[in-house]
């Protein structure tokens, strides 16, 4: 019966990770370089708990990152079980507009906490190329997009996203790229109206 005491104890750890990871996205959203210390606090964790969980800032960066990336990447399998294909594509680059200009502190975050003196490490996106692999092989099965897309490819075809300025009205910008992206996408499309 040894693991029903162990139980009540796990689950209050993941509920204070948890806890720490929603406080840590909301502050280091607004500011990109808050303390560990005042994320702590508001997490109601002490500074040990913290550490324990995250041993430095750019673990927990990252694990934010990677969190935050997982819930966009998700939402592709959600979208496609919704929308045909090429509509699902084409809303799940306005997801990840949302991420890129929403979460852009992150961003500076990230920046922050991995910059080397040889320069940012990028963390790799990996959910993110593998949910765009998803929905171009879905819409290669549909016939919607040109064929021979690859995820780097449309990852690279819509990074001007990256160029935006969160603080501008970014989001009829956002929409006329990625509305000129998906045209490109549909032409040669096997399936397109000639």
């Amino acid at each position: 019966m040894q693991h029903h005491k162990d139980a009540p104890l796990r689950s209050d750890a993941q509920r204070n990770r948890e806890r720490i990871l929603e406080v840590a996205v909301a502050e280091l959203t607004a500011c990109p370089d808050a303390p560990l210390s005042v994320i702590a606090k508001k997490a109601g964790v002490g500074q040990g708990t913290l550490y324990r969980n995250f041993p430095n800032r750019e673990a927990l960066v990252l694990e934010i990152y990677r969190h935050e990336m997982r819930q966009v990447a998700d939402s592709a399998a959600q979208l496609l079980d919704k929308l045909p294909p090429d509509r699902a594509l084409r809303a799940w680059m306005d997801r990840l507009a949302e991420f890129a200009m929403t979460k852009a502190g992150l961003a500076d975050a990230i920046r922050l906490a991995t910059s080397t003196p040889g320069g940012p490490v990028k963390p790799p996106h990996t959910p993110v190329a593998d949910a765009a692999e998803l929905l171009l092989r879905a819409n290669d099965a549909a016939g919607t997009i040109r064929p021979g897309m690859t995820p780097d490819d449309l990852i690279l075809a819509i990074g001007g996203l990256w160029q935006l300025a969160p603080t501008d009205d970014w989001r009829p910008r956002a929409a006329r790229l990625l509305d000129l992206v998906m045209d490109g996408l549909r032409a040669g499309a096997p399936g397109a109206v000639r």
